[in-house]
């Protein structure tokens, strides 16, 4: 790959030293007088372009309309690849997704819209280049290490039987970052440890085996189809988030208004508990509000 400096020098001469790649060969002018057509004025048209391609004012102008034309496609490009509400504000983050299915998949297209870098990261990566593409241009795919080492913010969309392993491998690769726990335990998935980790609390449960994160509790009462409609009866849906680490809270709740929803501050990850799966708020819809009258939040 070249990298191509400023001209320097004054008027034509300065262009003419950036205008040198734009050879009269490489011009893509369509010829509106056919090839396969015999004609006396097709020789005078080739010439006349010939040299009007040598003239370094034609070579400007022809710039001009290449970067006019650039704009304009992307002016017209998807959403995605225009400035989302996070580069606008400036909070911008590289976020691992570790688990691209149902939920983590949706995650991901909403948070790449609003201006963030995803890594969609599973066991066989080549398998995401569809999601990749409906989050392009800012999303990629590999496996879960880059989605730990290269994130900013770590999202667990995997079963919770998974995060034990995760945790023995990745954990040093997270140390200090901010992780999210989406996960609910099922005891026809997990097991009797099921039981155990719902005593706990699963906030507290997940977090012994990912020392040195900054977990948060969130999304997890939420369905994959309220990503796609936000709003019940008019009004958005809530995402409690419980966790320790009180600038972790409010990432991971800017995270929730990036996705369409509205956020709702719990506490400490020990509180997760109370939103855990079975709890009167979980997958309901329940909204911002609802949810601090259920939680008796102010």
């Amino acid at each position: 790959m070249q990298t191509w400096a400023a001209p320097r020098g004054d008027g034509m001469a300065g262009w003419a030293a950036l205008t040198h790649c734009f050879e009269p060969r490489m011009l893509a002018i369509p010829a509106y007088v056919p090839r396969n057509l015999s004609s006396p004025i097709q020789p005078i048209w080739e010439t006349s372009m010939k040299t009007a391609a040598e003239n370094p004012r034609f070579r400007l102008l022809m710039i001009v309309f290449a970067v006019s034309t650039m704009a304009l496609a992307l002016v017209s490009t998807p959403l995605s690849a225009q400035a989302g509400q996070a580069e606008r504000e400036g909070r911008a983050l590289t976020i691992g997704l570790i688990g691209a299915g149902t939920m983590g998949g949706a995650m991901g297209l909403l948070f790449a819209e609003a201006g963030h870098q995803v890594i969609f990261s599973s066991r066989n990566p080549d398998e995401l280049m569809e999601l990749v593409q409906s989050a392009a241009p800012r999303a990629s795919a590999g496996y879960a290490d880059a989605a730990a080492f290269l994130g900013d913010v770590i999202v667990l969309a995997v079963p919770p039987v998974a995060i034990p392993q995760i945790g023995e491998d990745f954990a040093h690769l997270m140390q200090g970052k901010v992780v999210i726990d989406i996960s609910n335990p099922r005891v026809d998935r997990e097991g009797p440890i099921t039981n155990e980790w719902l005593e706990m609390g699963t906030g507290l449960a997940m977090a012994q085996y990912l020392p040195g994160a900054r977990l948060v509790k969130a999304f997890n009462t939420l369905g994959a189809r309220m990503f796609q409609n936000p709003m019940r009866n008019g009004v958005r849906i809530g995402v409690p988030i419980a966790g320790d680490d009180e600038e972790a809270r409010n990432i991971v709740a800017d995270l929730v208004r990036d996705a369409g929803l509205e956020p709702v501050i719990v506490g400490p990850l020990a509180r997760a508990k109370e939103f855990d799966r079975g709890s009167p708020i979980w997958v309901t819809g329940a909204s911002a509000q609802q949810i601090r009258e259920t939680l008796s939040l102010p």
